[in-house]
């Protein structure tokens, strides 16, 4: 359900530690994660000063931290095999590329690294007591809550929300990427990852767990924050009640010059505070779709047609973009079938992976999805496009088609008379 940037070489972040230049991750073979491990907790910092070889740093020595800026803790989760996560250096430098900040990446691998998931859990508070230590010791020194972010992922998203309840919830934010769901689903809010634990709590869920807990979508949710950090496009999330309503079109009027702001996924989430009121929950769902491949943003249209058959017709429409370059997009409608009546207009919300700056043409297909029986038509008396990622552009129409089930009807567009809505 729910895409690039620079990659950075990992050499410094796993390179022996018989090197001597550059501190490593650590390193646990499956051997490691048969017999156990016990927990030491390792914190490495990275700033701009030196983004690609880390200090490990303590509360009797904190290396180049400047405890005026803000301060980043990467937590990783549950690591089976025992191998360092393969996104750590993509992370700290598109951190580091978006802000100057102190990066600190919390290595636990000693005490993740098992086959035996609940004996990584059964360390998780015991980390966040080291954390809460260290951050202490920071406070000391000068620094503020409001500019201790935490980035946890699966495990590691429920050790931030354990830090950020020691501070009764004052922390500046903590986003959670997919935090983990056996032995903290259906928890009590002081025994898991809670919105009262932080300023601003994020959480993006991109797999379910238990079974599927192996499955690569779990670590979705980091590439996705990624994404954010170094691309050109930014995932839009929209505030709604559930994922059907969400894809019917029914949740997507944020955004627009009348309204406010859509929330982003990813480090600019916390944007959209900005925008809330005290008459907003203090926890909103929102839901997005994202492109298969990288980059993942989804650029979303609203297609409206307005049909003049005589009969009602239920189906599906696909639509094509094409501009002058030969450069192409496609998105096809059919989450539920749409029901098409005489001079009513229907809103389709459809999805792109590509944002085509100017269309040149559009091609329709309308299908019943009927395997046997007769082709019906679909009579078109207007058709529009208008892009929800850039309203400002020029809303495209076409006028009195029609469309043949299953055969597609290429056309070129025209522009709207300005005064239609």
């Amino acid at each position: 359900m729910l895409r690039l940037y620079f990659f950075i070489s990992l050499m410094c972040l796993v390179r022996s530690d018989t090197d001597g230049t550059c501190p490593s991750f650590t390193r646990l073979s499956f051997h490691s994660a048969v017999v156990g491990t016990g927990l030491r907790v390792k914190l490495m910092l990275y700033t701009r000063r030196d983004p690609t070889c880390a200090q490990v740093i303590n509360a009797t020595a904190l290396g180049n931290l400047n405890v005026t800026k803000r301060t980043t803790f990467i937590i990783h989760g549950f690591r089976p095999t025992g191998s360092p996560p393969v996104w750590i250096g993509d992370l700290v430098e598109g951190l580091l590329f978006i802000e100057d900040m102190n990066v600190i990446v919390v290595d636990w691998n000693r005490g993740a690294t098992t086959v035996l998931y609940n004996k990584a859990a059964d360390k998780t508070r015991k980390v966040a007591t080291v954390l809460k230590k260290f951050i202490d010791h920071l406070l000391t020194k000068g620094a503020s809550l409001d500019d201790i972010y935490m980035i946890g992922v699966s495990l590691g998203a429920h050790i931030s929300g354990f830090v950020g309840e020691e501070y009764n919830g004052k922390l500046g934010r903590i986003t959670g990427l997919d935090p983990a769901g056996p032995l903290f689903n259906g928890k009590p809010p002081e025994d898991r990852l809670d919105p009262s634990d932080a300023q601003f709590v994020d959480v993006i869920h991109s797999d379910i767990d238990g079974m599927q807990y192996f499955k690569c979508d779990h670590q979705k949710s980091v590439y996705l924050y990624l994404s954010s950090l170094r691309e050109n496009c930014t995932v839009t999330a929209y505030p709604c009640d559930s994922y059907r309503d969400y894809r019917n079109g029914k949740c997507v009027s944020c955004g627009t010059p009348q309204t406010e702001s859509c929330p982003l996924l990813g480090y600019f989430a916390d944007n959209w505070k900005d925008y809330l009121t005290e008459k907003d929950p203090p926890m909103t769902k929102a839901y997005f779709d994202t492109a298969e491949e990288k980059p993942f943003c989804i650029y979303h249209y609203f297609v409206d047609i307005i049909t003049w058959n005589k009969n009602i017709r239920r189906g599906s429409i696909t639509i094509k973009l094409k501009d002058k370059a030969g450069n192409t997009t496609e998105s096809k409608i059919d989450h539920e079938p749409a029901t098409f009546q005489k001079y009513h207009q229907v809103s389709l919300l459809a999805r792109f992976s590509r944002d085509l700056d100017k269309v040149a043409a559009i091609s329709l297909v309308f299908s019943t999805g009927s395997v046997v029986g007769p082709r019906y038509k679909l009579r078109i008396l207007r058709m529009k496009l208008r892009s929800l990622v850039h309203p400002e552009r020029p809303q495209l129409c076409r006028y009195d088609l029609v469309l043949m089930e299953n055969i597609e009807t290429v056309f070129q567009p025209i522009l709207c008379p300005k005064l239609q809505l």
